[in-house]
């Protein structure tokens, strides 16, 4: 590819934030790296970093340019995947950034089904907090996201969308397992172990809570959903999660869910969302039809037990990858 290695270079210095970490990343000289970064400023005449103390930041200049190198080199490699295609048995790669709980919780199972399904699909996975749950989709490092609680967006669409209620998860055999919703105010008389404050499943806790006129206080405090599930098969708390998360646990009787008694549901809502603007490749594409399929088929099953109610549908019903639009804040 024309200029493919300047391109590769101004992509990890913009990740990396650093000459010498990008040099390491890309096992080169530093100087040799500099040295893009001089010709390509050259050549467009502006700076594409700034030069701060502790490393580099993209200037204006910087971030168009950026976006413009990414998306030719997603393109690239699209053809060489198109290319290889014609030599291997391989039809295409997915890349995608969850939740470290969704990642834990029933993602692996989609997954392996799919792969089995497809075979000469690759699927390229990572975790994210759900912060930043949306920036690698922004900046097109990977091509969809899911995650709970994504605000809306420039630059990301959805493709779809539900809302998940939270719940109390308890060890079998708890004194306060028991048909139907459970009453949080007894919730709130055991040690409870929770997600940490500024995350976005601690914020939809506190207004659950916020309604008694009790504060909480708990034992621990976590920013790692599966040290959550871990502590409550431990017996150290009780904790709250959405029954997504502890799916898998439940199905093995590891664990039990049960739902909050109203006033005090409050929902996360789980989002499947893609980069505005940028079509969806083959395979991509077809992920995502099994992915929605497979979470619509999820929260029926949640539905039947009891865990959502049978009156709440999607917040938005599943968005065709061909119609989505992109999101406005």
């Amino acid at each position: 590819m024309l200029h493919s290695r300047r391109l590769l270079y101004i992509n990890e210095i913009a990740r990396c934030g650093s000459i010498r970490k990008a040099a390491a990343r890309l096992n080169v000289a530093s100087s040799a790296v500099n040295r893009q970064i001089l010709a390509l400023e050259e050549e467009i005449g502006a700076p594409l970093f700034e030069r701060l103390p502790r490393g580099l930041r993209l200037t204006a200049a910087g971030e168009l340019c950026i976006e413009h190198i990414r998306d030719v080199l997603k393109n690239y490699e699209r053809l060489e995947g198109r290319i290889r295609s014609l030599k291997m048995q391989q039809a295409g790669k997915v890349r995608m950034v969850t939740t470290v709980g969704l990642a834990a919780g029933p993602l692996p199972e989609i997954i392996a089904r799919f792969l089995s399904e497809h075979p000469r699909v690759f699927v390229q996975l990572r975790n994210d907090t759900g912060g930043t749950t949306a920036s690698p989709v922004v900046s097109g490092e990977v091509d969809i996201g899911l995650g709970f609680n994504i605000p809306a967006t420039p630059g990301i669409r959805t493709l779809g969308n539900f809302d998940i209620p939270i719940g109390v998860v308890l060890p079998p055999g708890h004194h306060l397992i028991g048909p139907g919703p459970i009453n949080l105010a007894d919730v709130t008389q055991e040690k409870l172990v929770l997600a940490q404050p500024g995350t976005s499943l601690r914020e939809v806790i506190n207004l659950a809570f916020a309604r008694l006129p009790i504060s909480v206080e708990p034992v621990l405090e976590t920013n790692a959903s599966e040290m959550l599930k871990q502590l409550v098969k431990c017996g150290t708390g009780l904790t709250l999660l959405n029954p997504l998360d502890v799916i898998t646990e439940c199905r093995r009787g590891e664990l039990v869910f049960r739902p909050i008694a109203e006033p005090h549901t409050r929902y996360q809502q789980m989002k499947l969302f893609a980069r505005a603007r940028a079509p969806l490749d083959a395979a991509t594409s077809l992920f995502v039809e099994y992915l929605l399929a497979e979470l619509l088929g999820l929260v029926q099953e949640l539905q039947a037990k009891g865990h959502i109610p049978p009156d709440v549908k999607p917040a938005a019903e599943p968005i065709s990858h061909r119609d989505s639009k992109a999101d406005r804040p």
